[in-house]
């Protein structure tokens, strides 16, 4: 991103006045799985993995490997976005925060759509979702008013659209954690299903931002998934990315 473009997304944060509410923080209170399932617990879209609107032009996993990366360009990852009107200006300003996280630590730089054809698109739509890995065209990712605009929520998606998947899915994940169906939910079965993944030489994360609840889509209070290590062991609370999140953006798109 260009420092002009850099100083017009810190511009625009700095609008937020004094004491200004600020309902994506509060909503921190919950974990990025908690918000994401909750929001996403009623609507008609058709997804997979609980957020991830699957790709039926192509196997998504491991997408990466098949064309889904976002272009590379003199050591900066240029991934052009557009939020939509529809969102306050607060609402605005937390999205944006999000999206600069990644400029701090990784070589991925959000910038504002002009005229490139490839984008991503926020939109306040049913709930909270993404594509997976950079598709063609105009690509939505949705984060529902009331419900999803969080900075947590931001950054899950975000990496969702990076071309990452859930961590309790990936490859190796036996060896870890322990999947307890017979506590999922009917019909939500297929949101634990094990992928083909890319695992970038990076350890299994019980503190990745991409991380299932230990209860998540229980169908009685009981656990779905347990730490084979610890099976006390709490999952799915970050609130943001895990130094193996950023660790993993950094392999994928070889930042330096």
């Amino acid at each position: 991103m260009t420092p002009v473009l850099l100083f017009v997304l810190f511009i625009s944060l700095s609008a937020i006045p004094p004491g200004a509410p600020d309902h994506g923080e509060r909503q921190e209170s919950l974990d990025a799985s908690d918000i994401i399932e909750r929001a996403n617990a009623n609507i008609t879209t058709h997804l997979v993995d609980g957020d991830i609107v699957p790709n039926l032009r192509r196997n998504a996993d491991p997408c990466t490997a098949t064309g889904c990366k976002w272009p590379k360009s003199r050591g900066h990852v240029n991934v052009p976005f557009y939020i939509s009107p529809n969102y306050t200006t607060t609402e605005r300003n937390i999205i944006i925060r999000a999206l600069v996280t990644f400029h701090a630590s990784t070589c991925i730089r959000f910038v504002e759509r002009t005229t490139q054809r490839d984008y991503l698109d926020f939109f306040p739509g049913s709930g909270c979702w993404s594509y997976l890995g950079r598709q063609s065209g105009r690509q939505p990712v949705s984060l529902k008013k009331n419900g999803c605009v969080s900075p947590s929520t931001v950054q899950h998606e975000v990496l969702h659209a990076l071309g990452f998947n859930h961590e309790q899915v990936r490859s190796d994940r036996d060896r870890y954690v322990s999947i307890l169906s017979q506590n999922i939910k009917p019909g939500k079965e297929h949101n634990f299903e094990k992928k083909q993944t890319n695992n970038l030489g990076t350890p299994y994360d019980f503190d990745s931002l991409m991380h299932y609840g230990k209860y998540g889509f229980s169908k009685n209070n009981q656990p779905t998934i347990l730490a084979k290590n610890n099976p006390s062991r709490n999952l799915g609370t970050a609130r943001t990315m895990s130094k193996n999140d950023i660790a993993r953006v950094n392999k994928l798109y070889g930042c330096k």
